[in-house]
C-alpha cells in the first residue's frame, strides 16, 4: 500500500516506537513520556486488545511461592533469585504508585500455596528461605496454614503455607487504565498494526508493518523498544525468548465460596484464585511442555480436562459447576528465568521481564528499559 505525502510528513514517524502494546510496552511508554516530555511516542499493537498475556493472565500480583523458588535456587542461585524476587517486588508496589488499587481493584487478599503428599520435602526448606527473604521484606514471609485446608474445604492437599504480601487485581482493568493515563500523556496507541520487520540504519530505524493481509506500510522511528513478550521470536530469533501458553479456565459462580486469595501449587504451573464468587483456574502446560512451547493463542483438549480435574478433585470438589469460560494466553520465557534489559542495536532495545511474573515485572523493567534507550544516541 503507498503513503500519502501527509501520511508520511505527519503520521508514520516517531522519537520513539514502542512494539506491543501490553504491559510492559505501555508502562515504558509512560516512564519515556516522563523522561522526554516533548518527544513523540507512537505504541505499536498488532491487536484491538494486548495480544499476549496483559489481558488474558490471571491477575496474580504475586513475587513467588516456596516451591517456584527452590526451583530457581537450583537452577541460578541465591544472588539472582534475590536480584529477581526484588524487581518483582519494586515492580509490584511501582505499579500500584502509577495505578490506584481501586482502579485496576487491586484486593490484597495473600498468597497461598498447596501441597500434595509427594510436594511436602519442599516444606523442609521453609526456614531456610524465610531466612534468605528476610533482609528484603524484614520478616518471614511464608507460614504455614494447614487448618485453613479444612476451612476451604481443599481435596487431596497435606500442607498449606500463606504469603500476606501477595495480592490479586483485575487485568483488564489494569489495561484500560494504563492505555487511559498513556492518551493523558498524549502518547499514541495504534492497533491493528503488525510489526513484521525492524531495521536500523544511520540514525533512524524503519519498521515494516501489516495492517492487512494484503497490505503492508512503513514507518521510521529515531528509536525502537520491543516488547512482545512470548512473540519476540519473530521478530528477533536470536534473543532466546521461548513461548509459553497459559490454559484458563472461569466457572459460573459458586454459592457460599468459602475462600479468598491466589493459591499456587507444584512450582506454579498450577494456580487459582477467586473471581468474585467464581473460580479462576490455569497452567498445566508442564504435562505438555513441548506441545505448548506455542504462539498459538487457542485451547487445547488434554489440558483443559486436566484443569476440570483438577478443580472437581482439589480445589472445589464433590461440587458440580459450570465452566463459563475458557482462553489462552502467550507468555515469554529465558532460558535462565531472568528478565531481559538490554540494547539489541544502538537503537533498537528489548524489554522482556515475564517469565510468568509479568503483573510484578513490568513496571520495574519498564523504568528500566526508559532510562536505559532514553541515554542513547
Amino acid at each position: 500500500m503507498s503513503c500519502s505525502y501527509w501520511d508520511s510528513d505527519a503520521l508514520l514517524s516517531a522519537d520513539f516506537v514502542v512494539v506491543g502494546a501490553g504491559l510492559i510496552g505501555l508502562q515504558i511508554a509512560l516512564e519515556l513520556r516522563a523522561l522526554r516530555p516533548r518527544d513523540r511516542i507512537i505504541v505499536l499493537e498488532r491487536g484491538v486488545v494486548p495480544s499476549g498475556a496483559s489481558s488474558r493472565n490471571a491477575g496474580f500480583a504475586c513475587f513467588g511461592s516456596l516451591t517456584e523458588i527452590l526451583a530457581d535456587l537450583d537452577l541460578i542461585g541465591e544472588d539472582r533469585v534475590l536480584e529477581t524476587i526484588e524487581r518483582r517486588w519494586s515492580g509490584l508496589q511501582r505499579l500500584r504508585r502509577r495505578v490506584p488499587d481501586a482502579a485496576m481493584r487491586y484486593e490484597p487478599a495473600g498468597g497461598n500455596e498447596l501441597f500434595s503428599q509427594s510436594d511436602l520435602p519442599a516444606i523442609e526448606r521453609l526456614d531456610e528461605v524465610n531466612r534468605l527473604l528476610k533482609p528484603l521484606f524484614g520478616r518471614a514471609v511464608f507460614s504455614r496454614d494447614d487448618d485453613a485446608i479444612g476451612r476451604a474445604g481443599f481435596g487431596r492437599t497435606f500442607a498449606l503455607l500463606r504469603n500476606p504480601l501477595e495480592g490479586q487485581l483485575h487485568s483488564g482493568m489494569l489495561m484500560g487504565e494504563l492505555a487511559r493515563l498513556a492518551r493523558l500523556e498524549n502518547i499514541e496507541i495504534r492497533t491493528g498494526a503488525t510489526v513484521l520487520a525492524i531495521h536500523e540504519e544511520g540514525k533512524k530505524v524503519d519498521l515494516r508493518i501489516a495492517v492487512s493481509e494484503q497490505n503492508q506500510i512503513s514507518m521510521s522511528a529515531g528509536r525502537v523498544v520491543v516488547c512482545t513478550n512470548g512473540f519476540t521470536a519473530n521478530l528477533f530469533p536470536e534473543a532466546g525468548i521461548v513461548p509459553a501458553r497459559g490454559q484458563i479456565l472461569v466457572t459460573a459462580p459458586v454459592p457460599d465460596l468459602r475462600w479468598r486469595g491466589t493459591y499456587h501449587m507444584e512450582q506454579g504451573f498450577y494456580y487459582f484464585r477467586n473471581l468474585g464468587n467464581r473460580i479462576l483456574l490455569g497452567g498445566g502446560r508442564h504435562l505438555a511442555m513441548q506441545e505448548e512451547a506455542t504462539d498459538e493463542m487457542v485451547v487445547t483438549p488434554d489440558i483443559q480436562d486436566a484443569l476440570v480435574r483438577l478443580l472437581r478433585q482439589v480445589v472445589l470438589p464433590d461440587h458440580e459447576v459450570a465452566i463459563d469460560y475458557r482462553w489462552a494466553g502467550i507468555m515469554g520465557f529465558s532460558a535462565d528465568r531472568m528478565p531481559q534489559v538490554r540494547m539489541l542495536s544502538p537503537r533498537v532495545a528489548l524489554g522482556f521481564g515475564c517469565n510468568g511474573m509479568g503483573v510484578a515485572l513490568g513496571a520495574q523493567v519498564a523504568a528500566e528499559l526508559a532510562a536505559l534507550i532514553s541515554s542513547g544516541p
